[in-house]
């Protein structure tokens, strides 16, 4: 009876499915696709806040390679990658090992591991530049023990580990969800063979941990790069609108913010920007599944 009426309304309503699907749809090109197609457009243009562009062809492209600024945001962008994926990749996995343990208050603690990525950036980024800052806790308690103060946020370098220092504290709850989850599909037989053996924990973390897991693992480098590159709040928090010294800690997504806003500012250039981050953004994603299916053979 069920499946005559179905039927039935399909042949009264062929369209059926593009009525639900429209609204998703909608939404869709209206927030994704319309914006997307309108910076790509851009791009070509030297349009600004108030000003219709007109068409420029490469020229904006070609600006970017003579562009100081752009350099600089380009291998900031380029070092957080480095610096903060291969611990996304491995200290959530590890601590995975760990929370996924049945002992008493476990459960306390995996929810303190996972509080950070509930919690706010803004509120995140503040309570790490007062922690940071040459006045605040940490500072103050190397001072007591005869260290001296650290400038982690006026110096380039350190400021910049200090950003990746916040993002990986916060990603590690994120991740060591997905890696909780990859973990409860390996068998079990499989640690038990090992140990039978004499494999211990490391050997069988190696040998037997890893290859179940590595499929999640290249999920986790892929979402970690891709977020990783197009970093934006830690360091605008951190190292302020100006990008720290000299505007030495600049990233690419926080010079797009800069050039592209405010009554004068070059939304074509901007754009052009965004541009050249979504094309390396989806070449990373591709180098890494590329990488993935290469050890797979």
């Amino acid at each position: 009876m069920a499946t005559s009426a179905v039927s039935r309304i399909r042949r009264q309503l062929p369209s059926s499915p593009w009525l639900f699907a429209a609204p998703g749809m909608l939404i869709t090109g209206a927030f994704t696709l319309y914006p997307f197609l309108s910076t790509l457009a851009d791009a070509f243009t030297d349009r600004r806040t108030l000003v219709p562009g007109r068409f420029v062809g490469l020229a904006n492209f070609r600006e970017l390679l003579h562009d100081d600024m752009f350099w600089t945001g380009l291998r900031n962008s380029t070092l957080y990658v480095l610096g903060v994926v291969p611990a996304l990749v491995i200290l959530p996995l590890l601590l995975a090992l760990l929370v996924r343990k049945n002992i008493p208050g476990i459960t306390f603690f995996r929810s303190a591991f996972y509080t950070p990525v509930v919690a706010s950036i803004v509120v995140v980024g503040l309570i790490w530049v007062w922690l940071l800052d040459e006045r605040g806790l940490i500072n103050s308690l190397l001072e007591t023990v005869g260290i001296g103060r650290v400038g982690f946020l006026s110096d380039q370098w350190l400021l910049l580990l200090s950003a990746m220092a916040v993002t990986v504290w916060k990603g590690l709850g994120y991740y060591m969800i997905i890696y909780l989850a990859a973990l409860a599909d390996v068998p079990r037989e499989l640690h038990e063979a090992a140990a039978v053996d004499g494999a211990g924990a490391v050997r069988r973390f190696l040998t037997v941990t890893v290859p179940a897991v590595r499929s999640t693992m290249v999920l986790v480098g892929a979402l970690s790069s891709v977020a990783a590159f197009k970093v934006f709040s830690e360091v605008y928090l951190m190292a302020g609108p100006a990008g720290g010294p000299a505007g030495e800690d600049t990233t690419l997504v926080m010079l797009v913010q800069r050039t592209g806003t405010g009554l004068t500012g070059r939304v074509g250039y901007a754009s052009a920007l965004s541009v050249v981050v979504f094309a390396v953004t989806v070449a990373l994603m591709l180098l890494v599944l590329r990488a993935d299916r290469r050890d797979e053979t």
